[in-house]
C-alpha cells in the first residue's frame, strides 16, 4: 500500500499557486478567489460588482462548479470573458485546475480575474489558488454562527460581503456579532453589507475592490 500524505498535495498545490501568481502578476492581472456557500449570491453578486466597474476595470471570471455552466452563461451574457471548470465531484478548485484555465483567457486584454470558487465553505479554505484577494460571502439566510463554525474560511478572506441584506427584516441575523467573529479572525478584514438586487452597498464594494486593483500596480 503507498500512502500520499496531504502535506505533499497541499504542497505541490501551493507551488502551482505560487506560478499562477506569479503569471498574473507578469501580466498585470490583479486575481481575486471569491468563496461562499451555495446559494450565498456570489454570481448575482458579481453581476452587479461588473456593472459599477463599468469602464474602470477590464473582468474576467474562472467559474468554478461540480457540474454545469449556469452561472458561466450568465456571467457571459453580460459580456464578460469566462471559463467554465467542472470539478466533477471535487468540493473545491485547486491550483492546477486555475493553472489550465488561464491558458484559455486573454490576459493583456483584462485587469481583474475573478475565480468564482464551489460552494463550500470547508474545502475551498485549504487551497491557495494563485489569488491576491480573497473574499467570503455570506448571505443573511445562511445565519450569523458561520465565523464561528467554518473559522479557517473567514480567517483567510480579506473581506467579507454579507449578501441578501434585503432580507435582513424576515430573518434573525445578527450583523453586529457576525461581523465581530470575523474581526477576531482576520482583524484587517474590510466588512460589507450589500444587497446586489436592490444596488445597496455595491458601490462601496465596487470601490474597495477598484482601490485594491491599482494598489496592486
Amino acid at each position: 500500500m503507498k500512502i500520499v500524505a496531504a502535506k505533499k498535495i497541499l504542497k505541490a498545490n501551493d507551488q502551482l499557486a505560487a506560478e499562477n501568481r506569479a503569471l498574473l502578476d507578469a501580466a498585470g492581472v490583479f486575481g481575486v478567489n471569491v468563496v461562499g456557500s451555495p446559494g450565498a449570491g456570489k454570481t448575482t453578486l458579481l453581476e452587479a460588482l461588473f456593472a459599477q466597474l463599468k469602464g474602470r476595470l477590464k473582468p474576467a471570471v474562472i467559474e468554478g462548479d461540480i457540474a454545469g455552466s449556469i452561472d458561466a452563461e450568465r456571467i457571459e451574457r453580460i459580456g464578460v470573458p469566462v471559463v467554465q471548470i467542472n470539478t466533477e465531484g471535487a468540493c473545491h478548485l485547486d491550483a492546477n485546475m486555475i493553472a489550465s484555465a488561464l491558458k484559455e483567457l486573454d490576459l493583456a486584454a483584462i485587469d481583474v480575474l475573478v475565480i468564482e470558487n464551489v460552494g463550500n465553505l470547508v474545502c475551498t479554505a485549504g487551497y491557495d489558488l494563485g489569488e491576491r484577494l480573497r473574499i467570503v460571502v455570506l448571505s443573511t439566510s445562511e445565519g450569523d454562527d458561520k465565523a464561528h463554525k467554518y473559522p479557517a474560511i473567514f480567517q483567510g478572506a480579506h473581506a467579507m460581503l454579507i449578501t441578501k441584506t434585503d432580507l435582513l427584516p424576515h430573518t434573525d441575523f445578527d450583523v453586529e456579532r457576525i461581523a465581530a467573529d470575523y474581526k477576531r479572525l482576520a482583524p484587517e478584514g474590510e466588512v460589507f453589507q450589500v444587497s446586489a438586487v436592490h444596488g445597496d452597498g455595491v458601490a462601496e464594494a465596487a470601490d474597495w475592490l477598484a482601490d485594491k486593483c491599482r494598489q496592486s500596480k
